[in-house]
């Protein structure tokens, strides 16, 4: 469902292909934000002049602003910007309860960077300042490759030089990179596949994510583990990729659990969202699921809960349901939380807490047709702000999981990774890659913003 979730910026991107000299006049080379190249790609493969070419994934190089950056190496130092590793976790650092309390969310720079590179260059006036309040709202940032994991601990550099200033922030990161990845979407497809040696590169990655956490032992992080993957073993069976993947899937998850249970950590596995697993029918087997994960993991402190309604639209706490909500009473977040806590204490998972992704559910109801329609929906706004003061003891806080701004799959029919929810009428269009920036939708959701930005 949801996608590749990052643009390398030019005041971020560690791998580009160097754009040739060509005249304006030359129309066969692409236009600004156009693509260049790619996987499959027969297009234009060069950008007119003060553009250039940059790799945003294996099927994917987008024409950005400015002269192409020098490349640089994939993955920093354990010991970049001069922080040495410790053996130990800061006390501070463990979290007690709620991981969510008694720290400040760090905003990004790889998000502020897309706000202000991409989205305010093209606005004016209230708009380009609201913009601004946008790039300032803590939001989970994605690996979702292995190059992607040295923006973790960019970020981690960051938060250390401000929490040694006297700063108490903590980072939020999601994992997500299993192989065969999201199994029932084409628009997210991952770079490992088991079929080619994709569980042992797996563990590589989970493998050089703890070895940063364990560098950074004094800074709190919370982590989302792959969104998508559980869910689709509940419903999705019947496609033939998610079959193949079940217990891959369940095997990867339970070593990544595992091996991330480090004392400064708290994890809250994906567990899609009301209209998803909201239903009658699935709500028993899903709790079966994630307890189980928790248990054959050997119950590990470092697994807090669940996480719902990822890259989702869905609302906190509605008082009547959207049409396109299908007569489903779970038809809200906060139904859907409630329903599936005591199942979960009765499959062998007791105390489960939550977090929700309001991020791009601040316009009630949306533009969705169905309630499955979950690519780059019309109608939607930038929701409630990230915060720990939830008003609900079963959620730790309300979060931004999903950037928003950066699309969740193409519209073109032609393109490889081609998703057909993303063709929908519904659906806004036309829109980029997975993971691009998709310049309409960040003004779509900022205008229609609840709180409002304005």
């Amino acid at each position: 469902m949801t996608a590749s979730k990052f643009l390398l910026t030019a005041a971020l991107a560690g791998v580009a292909i160097a754009a040739p000299v060509i005249e304006e006049r030359q129309s066969s080379c692409a236009s600004q934000w156009s693509q260049c190249g790619g996987t499959n790609w027969s297009g234009a493969t060069c950008c007119t002049s003060g553009n250039y070419c940059s790799k945003v994934n294996d099927f994917y190089y987008q024409c950005q602003p400015g002269a192409d950056p020098s490349p640089t190496d994939s993955l920093p130092s354990s010991t970049a910007g001069g922080s040495e590793p410790t053996g130990t976790a800061d006390p501070t650092a463990a979290p007690s309860g709620n991981p969510f309390s008694g720290v400040n969310l760090w905003a990004n720079d790889y998000y502020r960077s897309e706000v202000s590179t991409l989205a305010i260059p093209k606005l004016s006036g209230a708009m380009a300042t609201a913009a601004a309040k946008v790039a300032e709202v803590p939001s989970f940032q994605w690996m979702d490759s292995f190059d992607h994991i040295s923006l973790m601990e960019d970020t981690l550099v960051d938060i250390k030089k401000a929490n040694d200033a006297g700063g108490n922030y903590a980072g939020q990161f999601v994992v997500y990179d299993l192989p065969d990845r999201d199994c029932a979407a084409a628009a997210s497809n991952g770079e490992y596949s088991l079929d080619n040696d994709g569980a042992n590169k797996y563990k590589n990655y989970i493998q050089t994510i703890k070895k940063i956490i364990q560098n950074y032992s004094d800074i709190r992080m919370i982590l989302v583990i792959e969104p998508d993957s559980l869910a689709n073993l509940v419903t999705n069976m019947d496609v033939q990729k998610c079959a193949n993947a079940h217990d891959a899937y369940l095997e990867l998850t339970d070593y990544a659990v595992k091996e991330l249970n480090l004392p400064n950590v708290a994890m809250y596995l994906d567990a899609g969202h009301a209209g998803w697993l909201g239903w009658p029918a699935n709500q028993g087997p899903a709790a079966q699921l994630f307890a189980g994960v928790y248990k054959n993991a050997g119950k590990p402190a470092s697994l807090r809960g669940l996480a719902t309604n990822v890259a989702n639209y869905n609302a906190w706490d509605l008082s009547s349901a959207p049409p396109y909500t299908q007569g489903n009473s779970i038809y809200d977040e906060k139904a859907y939380i409630h329903a599936m806590a005591p199942l979960l204490e009765q499959n062998g998972w007791p105390g489960v807490k939550f977090i929700t992704d309001q991020g791009r559910s601040g316009k009630q109801p949306t533009g969705q047709k169905e309630w499955g329609d979950w690519c780059n929906a019309k109608g939607t706004g930038f929701g409630t702000r990230p915060s720990a003061n939830t008003g609900d003891s079963l959620l730790d806080a309300f979060v931004w999981i999903k950037p928003g701004g950066e699309s969740d799959g193409t519209s073109d029919t032609s393109a490889a990774r081609y998703d057909y929810h993303c063709g929908f009428d519904d659906a806004l269009q036309p829109a980029p890659e997975a993971g691009t920036w998709f310049q309409a939708y960040f003004e779509q959701l900022l205008t229609n913003a609840n709180p409002s930005f304005l």
